[in-house]
């Protein structure tokens, strides 16, 4: 499995933070706004894998396209970035050597905290 930076989602997030879509939570919330498997699996119905990828700064090459196993560290609840999710996402990457995800992750971060 070879994990990379989804330069697009990034650069989806970078958007809606500069646009003010974004929620100031913390560090620990993540768990309890994240999508429910049911949300993700709504959202997939209605707007196919080509937007549901835009929501998560890891992709999984050698995944079928076609699979949410193929996406990982979300940032969103499919409307705005969450800071939590952020957060959780760059510790996760530093923790699993995505250097590039936890650098993007916590450039994002530092977006978030200076609006």
């Amino acid at each position: 499995m070879t994990v990379k930076l989804n330069r697009t989602a990034l650069e989806h997030a970078k958007s809606l933070v500069e646009r003010g879509r974004v929620v100031r939570d913390e560090r620990d919330d993540w768990s309890e706004h994240a999508p429910s498997t049911d949300e993700q699996n709504e959202y997939l119905e209605k707007h196919g894998f080509g937007d549901y990828a835009q929501w998560f700064l890891g992709v999984d090459d050698e995944s079928s396209e076609e699979t949410k196993g193929r996406y990982s560290f979300p940032y969103s609840d499919f409307t705005k970035v969450h800071r939590c999710a952020v957060i959780s996402a760059e510790g996760r990457a530093a923790q699993n050597d995505h250097d590039d995800i936890a650098k993007a992750a916590k450039d994002l971060l530092a977006r978030i905290d200076k609006r």
